[in-house]
C-alpha cells in the first residue's frame, strides 16, 4: 500500500481521516433513523448536514457553478464516476438517489443509502415498469430525486452513454405542471490545487472491479481535493418531445460540460434548448 500512495497521498492521513469519518457516521445514522421514523422534514435536510461535514472531513472541496433548481420535486440527472458522487451531490441537493439494488447490500454505504431513502431498482429486463411507478410516486409526493442514468460508474474522464427507460417517469404532471429535469455534471478537477491528469483520475473514481476498502483509503489520503459540479439549466420532456430525446440532450449537456471542465475551461452551465413544439 505505501508504494501505491507514495507521491500521491498519505497512509497516516488516510487512517485518521477513515477514523473520523466511521465515528462521525456511527453516530449520525441515529439521528437519521429518528427523523425517519418520525416523518418530518429534518430526514431530508440532515443528511445535506451530514455530507457536507464527510467532505469536509475527506478533504474535498465543491466548486459549484450554475444555480440548482429550487422546486419540488425535480429530477436530477448526473454523470457518476464512483461512491464520493454521492457525498457531493447529497451536499447540495436534499433529496434521494435511484440506485441499482445491489447497493443495498454494500456494508456502511447500503445502510447509508438506506437512511437517505434511496429508491432501489433492478436494472433486468422486465422490471422496469415497477420502478418507473415507484419513482413516480415518491416525485408525487414532491421528494426531490438524483438519478445516475449511465446504470454503472466511469474513470471519471468520460460520460458513459445513458440509458433512456427511466426517462419516462418524466411525462408525470406534478403540482408545479411538467416534471422539471435538470442535468448535472460531476467532474474531478484538482489534487492539491494541481490540475489532475488522467491517469490521477482513478484515484477518485471507483469502477469495474476495484476493491473498495483500498481504493477509499488512498481516496482519504490524497489531501485536498477540488471536484467542479455544475447544474444546467432545468429542462421538461415537454421541451425535447420524447424521453429519449430528452436523455440525449442531458447526456450531451453532461458531456461537453464534463470535457470543459477537465481540459480547464470554466464549466458554465450550457443554453437551456428551444422548445420543440412536440404535445
Amino acid at each position: 500500500m505505501s508504494g501505491i500512495m507514495a507521491g500521491i497521498g498519505s497512509f497516516p492521513l488516510a487512517v485518521s481521516r477513515l477514523i473520523v469519518y466511521l465515528v462521525f457516521t456511527f453516530l449520525c445514522m441515529p439521528v437519521q433513523i429518528v427523523a425517519i421514523a418520525l416523518g418530518t422534514s429534518f430526514r431530508t435536510r440532515f443528511p445535506v448536514w451530514y455530507h457536507r461535514r464527510c467532505l469536509r472531513l475527506l478533504g474535498v472541496q465543491i466548486e459549484q457553478w450554475g444555480e440548482r433548481s429550487t422546486l419540488h420535486p425535480t429530477l436530477f440527472i448526473a454523470n457518476h464516476g464512483g461512491y464520493i458522487d454521492i457525498s457531493l451531490l447529497g451536499a447540495l441537493i436534499p433529496g434521494s438517489f435511484v440506485a441499482k439494488s445491489e447497493v443495498g447490500t454494500w456494508p456502511l454505504f447500503g445502510w447509508l443509502a438506506k437512511l437517505q431513502r434511496t429508491v432501489f431498482v433492478d436494472r433486468k429486463r422486465g422490471s422496469t415498469h415497477t420502478q418507473r411507478d415507484d419513482i413516480s410516486s415518491r416525485l408525487h409526493a414532491g421528494d426531490n430525486l438524483i438519478l445516475f442514468p449511465e446504470g454503472t460508474s466511469s474513470d471519471g474522464n468520460r460520460v458513459l452513454p445513458f440509458k433512456s427507460a427511466l426517462f419516462s417517469v418524466a411525462a408525470i404532471e406534478t403540482g408545479h405542471g411538467p416534471l422539471v429535469v435538470q442535468p448535472v455534471s460531476i467532474a474531478y478537477t484538482m489534487i492539491n490545487g494541481i490540475p489532475m491528469g488522467r491517469a490521477l483520475r482513478p484515484f477518485l473514481a471507483w469502477y469495474g472491479d476495484m476493491e473498495m476498502g483500498g481504493h477509499l483509503l488512498r481516496l482519504a489520503g490524497l489531501g485536498k481535493i477540488t471536484i467542479a459540479v455544475t447544474f444546467h439549466p432545468p429542462v421538461t420532456l415537454k421541451q425535447l418531445g420524447s424521453r429519449k430525446a430528452l436523455a440525449t440532450h442531458c447526456e450531451s449537456v453532461i458531456s461537453k460540460s464534463l470535457a470543459a471542465a477537465l481540459s480547464g475551461r470554466p464549466a458554465a452551465p450550457l443554453p437551456t434548448p428551444s422548445a420543440t413544439g412536440a404535445e
